[in-house]
């Protein structure tokens, strides 16, 4: 068994056959979705702009998860009657025959007490400075294999990883993934994060009442 810590995109690559694209129309179309903000969502988003601004530097792991990462998921509510955000969730299935196992920072997915099919992996709350995980994307992508097993709806599967004040956003379709460039979260950026985690909510709900 392996860990979603043991891989790197080109192990990844040389065992599943993953490859990495420049462009990925679904990922394009998850940036792009239309989502408005309310004045009480941009007030927020702007004290949490300036808070992390101020503290990125200095903030532990923890700290950065608890006071801003967590918040932010907060006012995203992914909390429905058909899926729920799970943090610190085993997550472990069978790809081509090797089981991969680990524990994502958090995930969407159907059930509210009980992990079901997952849609959305978010990894690595990392500090920007002395940075230890040799390829935090890896990490995130070997997690969302390990959905895309699970996951009773199919390709794509959404994902995010984190790395002090930057997000990247990214897509897993069949054997394809492609990255975002990174948006910074101490600027106005922080509104293009919040509307596609917000985007990300309204495609899962599309899913899960596609099957009903």
């Amino acid at each position: 068994m392996s860990k979603f810590s043991d891989w790197t995109r080109e192990k990844l690559g040389k065992r599943f056959g993953l490859r990495q694209v420049s462009q990925l129309e679904v990922l394009e179309s998850w940036l792009a979705m239309p989502v408005e903000l309310t004045d009480l969502e941009v007030a927020n988003l702007t004290y949490l702009r300036d808070l992390l601004a101020k503290r990125v530097d200095f903030w532990n792991e923890e700290e950065l998860k608890i006071k801003f990462i967590g918040t932010l998921i907060t006012f995203v509510n992914f909390e429905t009657e058909y899926f729920s955000a799970f943090a610190d969730r085993v997550l472990s299935g069978i790809v081509d025959g090797e089981e991969i196992s680990g524990v994502p920072d958090l995930m969407v997915a159907t059930g509210y007490q009980e992990v079901g099919s997952p849609f959305f992996c978010l990894h690595e709350y990392k500090k920007e400075v002395d940075n230890s995980s040799p390829d935090p994307a890896a990490q995130c992508l070997a997690a969302m294999l390990t959905a895309q097993t699970l996951n009773q709806t199919g390709s794509p599967i959404y994902g995010v990883y984190v790395v002090g004040r930057n997000w990247f956003f990214m897509v897993l379709e069949d054997k394809k993934y492609a990255i975002t460039t990174g948006h910074n979260a101490t600027q106005d950026d922080i509104f293009d994060i919040f509307k596609i985690l917000k985007a990300s909510k309204q495609i899962f709900l599309q899913k899960c009442q596609a099957l009903t």
